[in-house]
């Protein structure tokens, strides 16, 4: 770690966030969130060197006949708190990644399974929508797509707020639940999927979208959406022609509205296909930090019987699985971040 040249560059970020107009600028907020990293990173390493030399001055004493023992334990605290600022500071020096601040725009569709993977997918939405609202991140529902088992087929949302995109990156893949639904008679455990698709939100500066490239058919909403839903031509559905990617829209009354949330959707999808070419040629390391961008790839399970959940790309095992769903997947974020640092050593 090079301090002097942290040193410099919060220095030039605090002449910049110094001028008056600076708050007018539109690199103002990743300028002053980037200085409150840099002093952090400062910070922690004035701390770690100070619990290094208490750790020395603490094992100096662990001969003592009268205060070895007292030494001991004390030293073991200043060990555990050296391992949390160390782990606390190597996180803060990955190079960062600006898709990590972006909302990010979750697609979750039930899988294999029928009613129970509606049920399912429906939970999975919940349980996101309350990891949202412990880390203070606004959800806001862009569509939905519900059945009669009162679960959902399909459910379309975004997260946004601080880290959005990189809390919530790893997330993307096949979730699978073991349980015994409540419709079962004969008590046996059934196997039922989700898939999650997890992208962050493309601009209009991250991707530029030819005209010609759409066509935009606008039709009658018909479902959810409350009265006087049918009586508009509202609904709007974008095809993208080069790519056949299509994106329907019917939760706003306004056809407008319908509109703005599907080229949102339209425009991240084909940013993450653009990504996904790009992957191709990428590296077999940068590879496994990202996963393979497949949607039918395994990620997580659910198995109510045994209480666990069981993440296996990092083979992490937790018991619990009323507090999962109910959004406590703090622990196993850490752990997929914990891993995406190991594998940038790579």
């Amino acid at each position: 770690m090079n301090l002097d040249k942290i040193e410099d560059e919060l220095k030039e970020i605090e002449e910049f966030l110094a001028e008056p107009d600076a708050y007018s600028k539109p690199e103002f907020a990743a300028k002053s969130k980037r200085a409150t990293v840099l002093r952090e990173i400062l910070d922690l390493n004035k701390k770690i060197a100070q619990l290094n030399s208490n750790l020395e001055e603490t094992e100096s004493l662990l001969n003592d006949p009268e205060l070895g023992e007292m030494a001991k334990d004390d030293a073991e605290n200043i060990k555990k708190m050296l391992n949390e600022s160390n782990e606390k500071l190597e996180e803060l020096l990955v190079p960062h990644n600006p898709e990590d601040d972006k909302p990010a725009i979750i697609e979750i569709r039930a899988g294999a399974g029928g009613d129970e993977a509606s049920l399912f997918a429906g939970e999975l939405y919940r349980m996101y929508l309350k990891y949202a609202e412990k880390h203070g991140l606004k959800a806001e529902l862009i569509s939905q797509n519900e059945n009669e088992a009162g679960g959902m087929k399909e459910v379309i949302f975004k997260i946004s707020g601080d880290d959005a995109y990189g809390q919530l990156k790893f997330e993307g893949g096949v979730h699978r639940v073991q349980r015994i639904p409540v419709t079962e008679s004969q008590g046996r455990i059934h196997t039922s999927t989700a898939t999650v698709a997890v992208l962050p939100e493309a601009s209009e500066e991250d991707l530029e979208i030819n005209p010609d490239d759409l066509r935009i058919d606008i039709y009658r909403s018909s479902g959810h959406g409350g009265q006087g839903v049918n009586t508009t031509d509202s609904a709007v559905r974008i095809t993208h022609l080069p790519t056949g990617i299509m994106v329907a829209m019917q939760d706003e009354r306004s056809q407008q509205q319908n509109r703005i949330k599907a080229m949102s959707v339209l425009r991240s999808r084909l940013l993450e296909r653009k990504k996904a070419e790009e992957l191709k040629n990428a590296s077999e390391a940068r590879k496994s930090l990202i996963g393979t961008g497949d949607r039918s790839e395994k990620i997580r399970t659910y198995n109510f019987p045994q209480d666990r959940v069981t993440d296996h790309r990092i083979h992490y095992s937790r018991s619990n699985i009323t507090a999962v769903m109910d959004g406590e997947i703090d622990d196993i974020v850490t752990e997929l971040k914990k891993n995406e640092r190991e594998l940038a050593k790579e």
